[in-house]
């Protein structure tokens, strides 16, 4: 079987990442610092000989994508399915003003609880279930090429942890990944069931090009 090689790439950092706030599903545009972010993770996949772009549909995803697709001359292939997770009615919002007005949501959320459904929002499981089966589409219609997908911090977290078997039905938490902005998780796939981990949040393009370290966007 050939190997197709996957690059799960966080968006740069945005304004709202700047903040402090959950994103959601709100169109939040990259920052200044987002688009450096951007440029250097564009020239860095541009060495992989990518040779298929998806991302999901938000605007700073869709921004952090195009950088690359310019370099490549390869389009981006929009997806819902790579959304962030619905905060519902924390979107927005800080940390301490989630917890202050839905503490119940607030804490389902950082205690990584799978299956809680945010008010007005969605569960981890249904991002993982929306997600994972977007994800198999594209790797079963690029058998041998090189993917990239470019997505958010949730959802790279649970793509993440389901390529690497560690989720199952009866799962009801799970740890949490960190992917900083523009961090690189780059996967070698044969199958389900042969999938090789290269590397898991690689900044070391922002670290030469941005002066951070591999924490310093979360």
């Amino acid at each position: 079987m050939p190997t197709t090689k996957l690059f799960l790439v966080r968006h740069g950092q945005s304004a709202g990442n700047a903040e402090g706030r959950f994103g959601g599903h709100s169109p939040t545009p990259l920052s200044e610092l987002g688009f450096k972010q951007a440029a250097a993770a564009a020239q860095a996949l541009q060495k992989e000989g990518v040779t298929a772009i998806y991302s999901s549909d938000l605007l700073r995803a869709m921004q952090t994508a195009e950088l690359l697709s310019k370099l490549i001359d390869i389009p981006v292939e929009a997806s819902s399915a790579f959304r962030e997770r619905n905060v519902g009615v924390l979107e927005g919002l800080t940390f301490d003003e989630s917890k202050a007005a839905h503490p119940e949501d607030f804490y389902a959320l950082v205690n990584r609880n799978l299956n809680h459904v945010i008010t007005k929002g969605e569960s981890y499981r249904q991002l993982l279930d929306r997600s994972t089966k977007e994800l198999w589409q594209i790797l079963n219609s690029h058998i041998g090429g090189r993917v990239a997908i470019f997505s958010h911090t949730g959802v790279i977290c649970y793509l993440t942890l389901h390529l690497m078997g560690a989720i199952h039905r009866g799962t009801r938490t799970t740890p949490w990944l960190i992917t900083s902005n523009c961090g690189i998780n780059r996967f070698e796939v044969r199958n389900r069931r042969n999938i090789r981990i290269v590397a898991l949040n690689d900044t070391r393009h922002l670290m030469q090009t941005t002066g951070e370290d591999a924490f310093a966007a979360r």
